[in-house]
C-alpha cells in the first residue's frame, strides 16, 4: 500500500515537473502603460503567438479583479503555451494606475484599443513568431477586433458581445431588473447626444456614475458587428452555453456579420471559461474559485484554429 502511494505521488510530481518545463516565462514592459507576462514554449523554434486581452473593469493579466480571483486568463495562457503556442497577457492600463494610486479619469475606450495595437506592434517587429493572433475576452473581444485590423494574422473572440454596450446593458437590465428599463433607455439616449446626466435611479449608479459616463459614451461609439464585418483575417468566435453575461445569441450576431468567421459553442462553459455542471449559484460562485480547471475543449478549439491557419 505504501509503495502504491509513493508511486502515485511520484507520478503526480513528474506530471507537474513536466508541465513546468513545457514553457518558460518572461516579464515584459511594452510601454509606460503596459506590463505583461510572456510564455514561450521550450520546444518550438518559431512559435505562433496569442495576445490575450482581458475583459471589462480593472481586470489584470490573469483575469482577476480585486475581489474576484479565478485566474481564467492565466489558465488559458498556460494551457495554450503547454501545447506549443506562445502567449502574452497583460494588465489593463487602469490596473497599473490603481496599483500606483493614480487613476486617470480621462481614460477612454479608445485607449484600450491603442494599448492592444501597441502590444501587437511590439511583437510584430520582433520577427520571433510565426503568426500572431489576438484573443479578446468579453470587452476585450471588441478591443481585439479593432486592434486585429492593424496586422494580426487571426482573431479569436471569447464571450464577446455582438451588440453595442448600451444595447447589451438595456437587455441585461430588462432581464434582471425590468422596473429600471425605461430609465436605462432614457439615460443612454441622453448620452448618445454626447451629454452627461445625474438624473438616474440610485440603483443604476454603478452603471451611470458621472465619472463613468464619458468612458461609456466612448465605448458606445463601437458596434461589434460593424467592426468585425471589415476584419479580413481568419476569425474564430467562441461562446459557452452557461455564460451568465454574454449569451450564445451574441456570438451568432458576430458570426453572421463576417463570412470569414467560424463559430464554436462549448456546452456548459461559462463566462470565465470553466465547465459548469450545476445551477446558477455554482456558476456565480465559480468567479471567485481559482481551483477550477479551464475548459479543455476551449484550449483544443483554439489550437485547432491556429493550426488550420498556419502559414
Amino acid at each position: 500500500m505504501k509503495f502504491k502511494l509513493l508511486l502515485v505521488l511520484c507520478l503526480i510530481s513528474n506530471s507537474v515537473f513536466t508541465q513546468e518545463l513545457a514553457f518558460s516565462q518572461k516579464e515584459i514592459t511594452v510601454n509606460q502603460f503596459i506590463d505583461g507576462t510572456l510564455l514561450i514554449p521550450n520546444d518550438t523554434e518559431k512559435p505562433n503567438l496569442a495576445i490575450i486581452i482581458a475583459g471589462s473593469g480593472p481586470t489584470d493579466r490573469n483575469g482577476n479583479q480585486n475581489l474576484l480571483k479565478n485566474n481564467s486568463l492565466k489558465k488559458l495562457a498556460e494551457g495554450l503555451s503547454a501545447k506549443g503556442i506562445a502567449t502574452f497577457r497583460y494588465d489593463k492600463r487602469i490596473v497599473k494606475q490603481i496599483r500606483k494610486g493614480n487613476v486617470d479619469m480621462s481614460i477612454r475606450f479608445d485607449d484600450f484599443i491603442t494599448d492592444a495595437i501597441s502590444v501587437l506592434k511590439y511583437f510584430d517587429t520582433s520577427e520571433t513568431y510565426n503568426n500572431i493572433y489576438i484573443i479578446g475576452h468579453s470587452q476585450g473581444s471588441l478591443v481585439g477586433i479593432a486592434a486585429a485590423k492593424e496586422g494580426a494574422d487571426g482573431f479569436i473572440s471569447l464571450a464577446g458581445a455582438g451588440k453595442p454596450i448600451d444595447e447589451v446593458i438595456i437587455d441585461q437590465i430588462t432581464n434582471t431588473a425590468p422596473m429600471f428599463t425605461e430609465d436605462t433607455k432614457r439615460v443612454f439616449s441622453i448620452m448618445k447626444e454626447g451629454k452627461t446626466t445625474s438624473d438616474f435611479p440610485q440603483a443604476l449608479s454603478s452603471i451611470f456614475n458621472l465619472e463613468v459616463q464619458p468612458f461609456m459614451m466612448s465605448w458606445m461609439q463601437y458596434n461589434p458587428q460593424e467592426e468585425i464585418s471589415t476584419l479580413e483575417t481568419p476569425i474564430l468566435i467562441i461562446n459557452g452555453t452557461k455564460d451568465l453575461q454574454v449569451s450564445v445569441d451574441e456570438a451568432n450576431l458576430l458570426n453572421k456579420a463576417n463570412t470569414n468567421s467560424i463559430i464554436k459553442i462549448i456546452d456548459n462553459m461559462n463566462h470565465i471559461l470553466v465547465p459548469i455542471e450545476g445551477d446558477t449559484l455554482e456558476n456565480s460562485k465559480s468567479y471567485n474559485e481559482s481551483k477550477r480547471v479551464i475548459s479543455e475543449e476551449l484550449i483544443q478549439s483554439i489550437i485547432a484554429f491556429i493550426k488550420s491557419n498556419n502559414h
